[in-house]
């Protein structure tokens, strides 16, 4: 047998396996041995059958097999022991004269060959990493919605302004059907706040959704729209009311406090604000986070230039999937995947070059850590190590599970490395302020 590599440029290469019948013929002959043990042929007794009639019946067929596992297995050593980074897998060249009667066999391959490039992480960029921070507003509306929450609630008959309205937005020709429950305040003019003053159960309030809110976002809220739709959105909907509610609103004591963070742990309104503040920012940092993830990643996708075996990869793609694509269709796909493709390649050098493995520590500990939080959800907050670890042994026996939480810590060593390594801006803003910029606007 023997390989060889035509480089046909730097990002593409044939490679040719001349496979001869010395290379073959001994596993043929293993495989046509056996089938003669076990081969039930009317007319001869097991183990029986003459040979020539086994080479007839099945020869041509096992020659076949026994060479297409040879070609697999000789590629894939070739391709290691030439530490060839390729892309896709390699792609068989048709040879329209094949003869599978003759004794030797050339079969050809391109390869489709990953660049070579740097990743510069200190490089200039325009991210910024955004402090989102609690504001008085914010504050000041929490504590009013805790109120309202552990305070008295009292059915009404007919709206007055601050109520508390249940009921359906609809509208049919959008698909928009969803119950939810609104006040009069929440609109951006106090005109369409009005529209429900003096209403009761069963009456019907018709709203347009241009400039209903001080924020389109608040249509995804409040009606169910998809994110690409809110913007500029101009029609009807109809809000079917089903029950008028007022909030004898909690007073703001330590029964309250205690109820809310345990007995003792926030004594005053201003340390209320303070834990509010803390928790939300918390959250917020996650968020934040996630969008420096984003954005990192988009600078070095447009920051780190070098070329891609494209016109290799098209042809990949035709026969990659489960459904063979037309040329035409694999090129479309090609240009929907390519900077994902550009962000693995990225992500493989920085990953190597900057040592960021994963070890079964790791697993650990991030697993750990994700079900102490699961567990103070449910009000668990003291859970004993051999209650973690019990479950957490548990949950690393699912292979699923491995692979979500390996992507997670991998993302979240990327994010660390990113913070330290990538040059960017700081601004602190509000949070309505950052779901702005989240959505550029």
């Amino acid at each position: 047998m023997n390989i060889t590599r035509e480089q046909v440029d730097a990002l593409n290469a044939v490679v040719t396996v001349a496979i001869t019948k010395d290379d073959y013929t001994p596993q043929v002959e293993k495989v046509l041995k056996d089938y003669r043990k076990n081969a039930n042929i009317p007319g001869f007794r097991k183990g029986a059958v003459p040979m020539s009639l086994i080479e007839k019946q099945y020869g041509k067929a096992i020659l076949l097999d026994e060479v297409n596992k040879l070609l697999q297995t000789s590629l894939n050593d070739y391709l290691v022991q030439e530490k060839l980074d390729i892309l896709g897998n390699p792609l068989p060249k048709v040879t329209e004269d094949f003869n599978w009667d003759a004794d030797d066999f050339s079969f050809q391959f391109e390869l489709g060959l990953a660049p070579q490039f740097s990743v510069d992480l200190g490089a200039k960029n325009k991210v910024v990493k955004y402090n989102i921070v609690a504001d008085d507003t914010m504050l000041d509306e929490q504590v009013e919605r805790i109120q309202k929450q552990f305070g008295k609630l009292i059915a009404k008959d007919t709206v007055e302004e601050g109520d508390d309205i249940t009921g359906t937005f609809t509208n049919e020709e959008k698909g928009i059907n969803n119950r939810t429950t609104i006040s009069t305040d929440i609109f951006k003019t106090k005109k369409d706040g009005k529209k429900f003053i003096g209403k009761k159960a069963g009456d019907v309030v018709t709203l347009s959704t241009k400039g209903l809110f001080n924020d389109d976002h608040k249509l995804m809220d409040y009606l169910k729209v998809d994110h690409d739709d809110v913007h500029g959105l101009d029609i009807e909907v109809n809000f079917t009311i089903e029950e008028v509610n007022t909030h004898e609103k909690a007073e703001l004591n330590q029964e309250l406090f205690d109820k809310l963070f345990g007995e003792g742990n926030v004594s005053s309104v201003e340390e209320l604000k303070a834990k509010i503040k803390e928790d939300a920012e918390q959250q917020f940092a996650q968020q934040a986070d996630q969008k420096f993830l984003n954005d990192v990643t988009e600078s070095l996708i447009e920051n780190t230039t070098f070329e891609l075996p494209a016109e290799f990869l098209v042809k990949w793609l035709q026969t990659a999937g489960e459904k063979q694509l037309t040329a035409e269709e694999a090129a479309e796909e090609y240009k929907k995947s390519e900077n994902g493709l550009r962000y693995q390649l990225i992500e493989g050098k920085v990953i190597t070059e900057n040592g960021l493995q994963i070890t079964f520590d790791d697993l650990k500990a991030y697993a750990s850590k994700i079900i102490k939080q699961q567990m103070a959800q449910f009000g668990h907050l003291n859970p004993t190590d051999e209650e973690v670890d019990s479950i957490t042994a548990r949950v690393l026996t699912n292979q699923d599970e491995v692979k979500r939480l390996s992507e997670q810590v991998m993302s979240e060593k990327m994010m660390n490395l990113f913070k330290e390594k990538v040059k960017y801006k700081t601004k602190e803003v509000t949070y309505q302020d950052f779901i702005k910029v989240m959505y550029g606007e």
